[in-house]
């Protein structure tokens, strides 16, 4: 398939070739939702930790006697159901994360970027660099090419002085077309791939698709 290609001008100068394997795919929204999930669930920190009975503070002595006193029987002071006493069934550490399998994962990263230009949202736009590393450079391009609203620029490479004028706007992220996340591009509202990385992105997931 053929996509238009945009000066940073906002304006069409020529096409390019996109492979049909990768941006017109099936769209698996199965393993899309799987590799958000993955994503999520390798980020989340599971260090919340509880004490338990056996863990907390205080005296292992019984606190009165097992019958005569009209209260309730009670072994010691450590018991859950007093104040200061263990948790019962508390969080402890744990990894949360998960492996996914890499054919899924390409799958799923594939139907997303097919997803975005099903729908418009994914726009080819010429290589670009900002020198001078200021935010104002870049805004002035984002202006005359996606609203601003939730944006992700998918570069050929870690081209430090965009990054550096980008960071500053808070709806601007960046991604290298070899170290893709499917959070961020499913739910970023416009999608701004380089040429020189939508090149990259024909070569690197371009091969036969795989069945999962």
């Amino acid at each position: 398939m053929e996509a238009k290609v945009f000066s940073i001008k906002g304006e069409e100068i020529k096409t390019v070739e996109l492979k049909d394997s990768v941006f017109n795919c099936d769209i698996s929204e199965g393993t899309i939702y799987y590799a958000i999930n993955n994503e999520l669930a390798n980020m989340r920190v599971g260090t919340a930790c509880t004490k338990g009975r056996s863990e907390v503070k205080g005296s292992g002595a019984k606190p009165w006697s097992q019958k005569g006193t009209g209260r309730a029987r009670s072994g010691h002071k450590r018991s859950p159901v007093w104040v200061g006493g263990g948790i019962v069934f508390g969080p402890k550490p744990k990894d949360y994360g998960f492996k996914m399998p890499k054919n899924m994962k390409k799958l799923a990263l594939k139907s997303i970027l097919s997803l975005k230009n099903k729908n418009n949202n994914l726009k080819i736009v010429e290589d670009f660099t900002i020198e001078s590393g200021k935010t104002s450079d870049i805004t002035s391009i984002l202006a005359n090419l996606v609203k601003p609203e939730r944006t992700v620029i998918v570069l050929k490479d870690d081209d430090n002085m965009i990054k550096r004028a980008g960071r500053n706007i808070p709806w601007v992220s960046f991604l290298s077309y070899n170290r893709l996340r499917a959070h961020d591009l499913f739910y970023g509202k416009n999608i701004l791939l380089l040429e020189s990385a939508a090149e990259k992105l024909n070569d690197f997931y371009g091969g036969k698709q795989e069945v999962v």
